[in-house]
C-alpha cells in the first residue's frame, strides 16, 4: 500500500514539473509573441498574418483589444480543428492563448511601442513572433488560430514544414492590410514580417541540428572514406550496391556533415574519383557522435 502511494505521489510530482515548464515556456513565448504583435507591428501599420493579424486590423478600424479579439476568433477555429488536433493540444493551447492574450491586452499597452522605420519594425516583429511561436511548439502547444490549421495540415502532409504552411495561410490576411492601412507597403511589410517569422520558426524547430547528408556512389569507397576521415574528421557508412542497368558493383557512401564541411567532402570525392556520383541533401536534424546529442536536462523534454 505504501509503495502504491509513493508511486502516485511521484507521478503527481512529475506532472507538476511538466506543468511548471509548460507555464515558463508559455510566459516566455507570450512575451516574445506580444512584443512582435503589439510593440512592433501595432504602430507600423501592417498586418503580419494569422488571427493576430486580423485582430490588428480590427484594432486599427474599431479600436478593439488585440488579445480579446484573438481569443474570440480562435473559438470557431478550435471547433473546426478539434478532431485533427486532439484534446491534449487544445487544452495546452487554451492555456497558452489566455496567457498570451493577457500579455497583449494587460501588460504590453504600458510598454512603449517601437516608433522607428517600418522595415525594421517588420523584421523585429517577425523575429519576436517566430521565436514566441517556436517556444509554444516546443512544448506541444500553440498560440491557436492559424496554428491549429497549420498543425492539422502538417499531420496530413508531414513533408511540409509548419513555417511554410503558416506562410501560405497568412498571405490572405496580409493582403487585407492593403485596403485597411491604405498602402501597398502594408502588404510588403506584412510579407517581410511573416517571412522572417517562418525562417525563425524553422530554424529553432529544425535548424539547430541541421546538417548535410552526402550520398556518394563510387568504385573507390575505401579510399574516399579514409580520406574523409583524415581530412574532415567525419565517419562514413559504406553500403555495397550494384547498378540496375549495368549490374556493376559500386560502393554507396553515406556521410553526415555540417554545411560548412560539404565543400570539403565534395573536393575529396572529386580528387579521389572524378567519375563518382555525388548528391547532397539537407537534413532537418543530425544527432549522434560529433553532432548534437539528445539531452534530458530540465526543460528540454516533457519530464522537465
Amino acid at each position: 500500500m505504501s509503495d502504491k502511494k509513493t508511486s502516485i505521489n511521484l507521478k503527481t510530482k512529475i506532472d507538476y514539473k511538466i506543468l511548471l515548464w509548460d507555464l515558463l515556456y508559455d510566459i516566455a513565448g507570450s512575451i516574445l509573441y506580444a512584443a512582435g504583435i503589439y510593440t512592433f507591428a501595432g504602430y507600423a501599420g501592417f498586418a503580419p498574418g494569422g488571427v493576430s493579424g486580423l485582430a490588428l486590423i480590427l484594432n486599427h478600424l474599431l479600436g478593439l483589444p488585440v488579445g480579446t479579439v484573438t481569443l474570440l476568433f480562435n473559438i470557431p477555429l478550435v471547433i473546426i480543428s478539434y478532431k485533427d488536433v486532439g484534446k491534449a493540444l487544445l487544452l495546452k493551447s487554451a492555456k497558452t492563448m489566455v496567457i498570451s492574450s493577457l500579455f497583449l491586452d494587460v501588460i504590453f499597452p504600458f510598454i512603449p511601442m517601437y516608433t522607428g522605420g517600418r522595415l525594421m519594425a517588420a523584421i523585429c516583429s517577425g523575429v519576436f513572433m517566430g521565436a514566441g511561436m517556436a517556444l509554444f511548439y516546443i512544448r506541444g502547444s500553440s498560440s491557436g488560430g492559424i496554428d491549429f490549421l497549420a498543425l492539422t495540415i502538417k499531420k496530413k502532409k508531414p513533408h511540409m514544414t509548419i513555417g511554410v504552411i503558416t506562410l501560405l495561410i497568412d498571405l490572405v490576411v496580409i493582403l487585407l492590410g492593403w485596403p485597411v492601412f491604405g498602402d501597398v507597403d502594408a502588404v510588403l511589410y506584412g510579407v517581410a514580417s511573416t517571412g522572417v517569422s517562418t525562417i525563425v520558426i524553422d530554424k529553432i524547430l529544425y535548424g539547430a541540428g541541421a546538417g548535410t547528408l552526402a550520398i556518394i556512389i563510387t568504385e573507390k569507397g575505401r579510399q574516399i572514406g579514409e580520406k574523409i576521415g583524415e581530412n574532415v574528421r567525419r565517419g562514413v557508412t559504406t553500403i555495397p550496391a550494384s547498378g540496375g542497368y549495368t549490374g556493376m558493383y559500386r560502393d554507396v557512401i553515406l556521410c553526415a556533415c555540417s554545411k560548412a564541411e560539404a565543400y570539403l567532402v565534395k573536393s575529396i570525392v572529386q580528387e579521389v574519383d572524378d567519375k563518382a556520383f555525388v548528391m547532397f541533401t539537407e537534413t532537418s536534424e543530425v544527432l549522434g557522435e560529433g553532432f548534437k546529442t539528445e539531452n534530458k536536462q530540465a526543460g528540454s523534454n516533457g519530464n522537465g
